[in-house]
């Protein structure tokens, strides 16, 4: 099994987790900018749900390649549309930044699935 996958999976699970949760307990940091791009309540916490979802997806998908294809796949769309919607209402680049190196990661993990 590639090292590097499991590495980096990991690491885009775990991140994805974390925003999760800050998404689920509607930090205020956290939730700012999804304020800015027009986000509502609902749709944030929906949005922790994926991530949730998708950070099982890369875990179990080390067992089951295709699963963890399907995940690292979605979260590469997942990350183009928040990068998309910062900038769209003209975010700051600190702003911008966090969902363009998971954008980053998520092309990478992608790629190795894609090479397994």
């Amino acid at each position: 099994m590639n090292i590097a996958l499991v590495v980096l999976a990991t690491l885009l699970g775990l991140m994805t987790t974390f925003s999760a949760f800050g998404k689920y307990s509607m930090n205020a940091r956290a939730v700012e900018s999804l304020y800015g791009v027009g986000l509502k309540d609902r749709q944030i916490r929906l949005l922790g749900t994926v991530e949730i979802l998708g950070a099982l997806g890369l875990l179990i998908g080390i067992w089951i390649p295709i699963l963890g294809l399907l995940a690292s796949i979605g979260f590469v769309l997942y990350f183009i549309g928040a990068v998309i919607a910062h900038a769209r209402v003209k975010d700051a680049p600190k702003d911008i930044g966090p969902a363009f190196i998971l954008l980053v990661l998520s092309i990478i993990v992608a790629l190795l699935q894609f090479a397994r």
